[in-house]
């Protein structure tokens, strides 16, 4: 894996091989950071990541300036290698040993930008709690979006606050915003 763009450009950083992730490509990265790159200056968001697995979604906020990053994840090997390259790398990502549904239950946090990248084999009412979750507890800001990473096989388009997706290859982000 390595980051794209930012203070870090270019690096590449290697996670444990006993992780249970499928980190985004990096084709599929860049692509959803073009388009985040039109509607936000990275240092003026706050930001979570959902299923953060290697954390690569936010080392990329990190390396393009966000500050204000929360890496959400149940597996304590992902938060651990989190922990250490955020500390290497002197990245502003805070973490959370949680299972994503109790975090977003909990949180009193209010962000920018949401990103999910939950296991592809999830049943489509398991990605939609996610969706539900956050607009009913208004985890967004006003011009926020939430961006769930999925397979092409899964569709979530029917959701009222669907906005629009993006397919690369066998990779979907669905895009969801505030009514």
């Amino acid at each position: 894996m390595r980051i794209i763009s930012g203070k870090h450009k270019s690096r590449r950083l290697s996670a444990p091989k006993n992780l249970p992730v499928r980190p985004t490509t990096d084709m599929a990265k860049e692509s959803l950071f073009n388009i985040l790159n039109n509607t936000y200056f990275f240092d003026n968001i706050a930001v979570i990541d959902l299923f953060a697995g290697t954390g690569n979604i936010s080392y990329e906020f990190a390396s393009r300036g966000t500050k204000d990053i929360n890496a959400v994840d149940a597996h304590f090997g992902c938060i651990k290698f989190i922990n250490q390259t955020a500390e290497q790398l002197e990245l502003p990502i805070k973490t959370f040993k949680s299972d994503v549904y109790k975090f977003l239950e909990k949180t009193p946090l209010k962000v920018d930008v949401i990103f999910a990248d939950p296991p592809y084999d999830f049943e489509e009412s398991e990605f939609l709690k996610i969706v539900d979750l956050v607009f009913e507890r208004g985890l967004l800001n006003e011009e926020g979006v939430l961006i769930v990473e999925h397979s092409k096989h899964t569709d979530l388009s029917n959701h009222k606050n669907h906005s629009y997706d993006k397919r690369y290859g066998g990779n979907v982000f669905s895009f969801f915003e505030n009514n």
